[in-house]
């Protein structure tokens, strides 16, 4: 028998427990339920139902037979492109199109394959495929991403992220003209009651979220602003910017904006045009703050040329 812990980020709470721990094991749904009717799965060392709602900050603890759970994350020599490494932690920049870590139809290839491969040690929280993952950004989302190698610093990077102390700076193409230089949304998100694979503002259950913005620079039909995240919730920026009128483009989940016809020609989006620009943190070793940058991906760049206008 092997066990597993876990901590219940930010970005996981409000989900049910059945569904956060099928997705943190790699196990399917029914077999965590059923681990949950065993006393196999606890959460802050207490027994719960399947339908248990997550909180942040909450230790989910799972016993699995051995052998039983996904294989061991294999290490694999990807082109990642690593900003800094110490024994506690990696901080890289996370290419679009990448998965972060192994799960269902993506078990190689994903980023945690790669730093398995560029560290020599990995922490045990977390569990067996995804290690260390204090945050996480969406497939097709680039930029500046950060993974614990030792358990303490990630305690200590998951208490920053749960105290709001973690900077955050994106840059994102959104649909239309904004109306406004800047402004903020601070409506509550939550999981999508009609699809749970989605997250929706107009959710019952739903929890703070703010998202500050500036516009940085106007095009027709589209926008190129930055955007600060107050809070951490799931695919915050792309709910809230879609709850506007204004989805990122090339998000076929909450906008379907993969188009803008110009008139002479057409722009075409084939993934969502969001850049995870800057994070900023204070190490959990030297307590020094610690910030990294890194500008949009070539992609981006080529679509914003794309949308300028055309010199005569």
């Amino acid at each position: 028998m092997e066990r597993h812990v876990f901590e219940i980020t930010p970005e996981n709470s409000g989900q049910r427990i059945d569904q956060i721990a099928a997705e943190l094991s790699g196990l399917t749904r029914s077999r965590i339920q059923n681990l949950i009717i065993e006393g196999l799965l606890t959460v802050n060392g207490a027994p719960v139902k399947p339908n248990y709602t997550s909180r942040s900050g909450d230790t989910l603890s799972l016993s699995v037979a051995t052998g039983e759970d996904n294989e061991e994350l294999t290490a694999e020599d990807l082109p990642i492109e690593v900003l800094y490494q110490d024994d506690s932690l990696i901080v890289v920049n996370k290419p679009p199109g990448m998965v972060v870590y192994p799960s269902a139809g993506h078990d190689r290839g994903t980023l945690m394959n790669a730093v398995a491969f560029h560290a020599p040690k990995l922490a045990t929280i977390g569990g067996p495929l995804r290690p260390g993952i204090v945050h996480r950004l969406d497939k097709d989302t680039s930029g500046v991403m950060i993974i614990a190698l030792d358990d303490a610093a990630y305690y200590d990077l998951i208490a920053q992220f749960k105290e709001r102390s973690i900077y955050r700076k994106y840059l994102a193409i959104v649909y239309g003209d904004m109306k406004n230089s800047s402004g903020e949304i601070s409506l509550k998100i939550g999981r999508s009651e009609s699809d749970r694979k989605k997250m929706s503002t107009r959710s019952r259950h739903g929890k703070e979220a703010l998202t500050r913005w500036v516009v940085i620079e106007r095009y027709r039909f589209a926008t190129l602003i930055e955007a600060k995240l107050g809070t951490g919730r799931t695919h915050q920026i792309r709910v809230h910017l879609s709850s506007t009128g204004h989805p990122v483009m090339g998000d076929t989940t909450y906008g379907k904006k993969t188009v803008l016809n110009l008139g002479t020609r057409k722009v075409v989006f084939p993934r969502q045009m969001l850049h995870a620009e800057i994070l900023g943190f204070i190490h959990p070793v030297t307590k020094q703050y610690m910030e990294f940058r890194r500008e949009l991906p070539a992609d981006m760049r080529e679509k914003i040329k794309e949308l300028r206008p055309k010199e005569d």
